[in-house]
């Protein structure tokens, strides 16, 4: 179990780390290795208790660029989403939901290489994307990279895109935690794990802040994509 808690551990360092300097990417990149680590159901678990704390350090670096009306319209249809598919996770058979997550971290990868760009969404449009966001993140861990461009579109830049995406994402990690605690899948070493994983997570956190406004993304998420492919393909064959 050290072995397991020290490679994750550095993974919630340098994935927390990216998420601080492209606004997403980490969760998704760390889901498959807490897949392999933990199983695909304590994954998750593990993933949401280690999300909130990045999640919400993240919003409070940058507390004062976050769009407060964004966020709530999110909220509004994220929580009742995150409680639909918190319940669904907890009866999901384990090699279903093993593809599955393969399955989703592929099609992430499609919709960031072939997503339509040029639209800007309005306010309540916010609603319906905290609904795939709540739903697909309580299932399979995290959605980031699909929900991304909608703040973008928006026009939220740098600070203001990565608070406010930060925030959104810390009320549906709080919801996932209260629905899995209930259906009894949030196990107390799960929560340990999670919460063991936050020093690293605030670290990394606080070093891509620094760095946010110095390097570019493009590069990693050159990376992310390709570990995306790799890891999505290998789920989906050992699932």
């Amino acid at each position: 179990m050290l072995v397991e808690l020290a490679v994750a551990l550095v993974a919630a360092f340098l994935t927390a780390i990216l998420s601080s300097v492209a606004g997403f990417g980490g969760a998704t990149l760390l889901l498959p290795v807490f897949v392999a680590l933990f199983g695909p159901r304590d994954a998750v678990a593990v993933l949401t208790v280690s999300q909130l704390v990045s999640n919400g350090s993240r919003a409070w670096f940058n507390r004062e660029q976050i769009d407060r009306p964004v966020a709530g319209w999110f909220a509004l249809g994220a929580i009742p989403a995150a409680i639909v598919g918190g319940i669904l996770f907890a009866s999901a058979p384990l090699a279903a939901l093993s593809r599955i997550i393969g399955a989703v971290l592929l099609g992430l990868v499609l919709w960031r290489r072939f997503k339509p760009a040029g639209l800007r969404p309005s306010l309540r449009a916010f609603t319906g994307v905290g609904v795939v966001s709540g739903f697909g993140s309580a299932l399979v861990g995290s959605l980031g990279p699909l929900t991304a461009p909608f703040f973008l579109a928006y026009g939220l830049t740098k600070r203001a895109y990565i608070g406010t995406e930060a925030a959104s994402a810390t009320v549906m990690h709080v919801t996932k935690l209260i629905v899995y605690g209930g259906a009894s899948v949030l196990a107390p070493a799960s929560f340990a794990v999670g919460l063991a994983l936050a020093p690293a997570t605030l670290a990394g956190t606080w070093i891509g802040t620094r760095l946010l406004d110095r390097l570019p993304s493009r590069v990693f998420m050159v990376l992310v994509e390709a570990g995306l492919v790799v890891a999505g393909a290998l789920l989906i064959v050992r699932g």
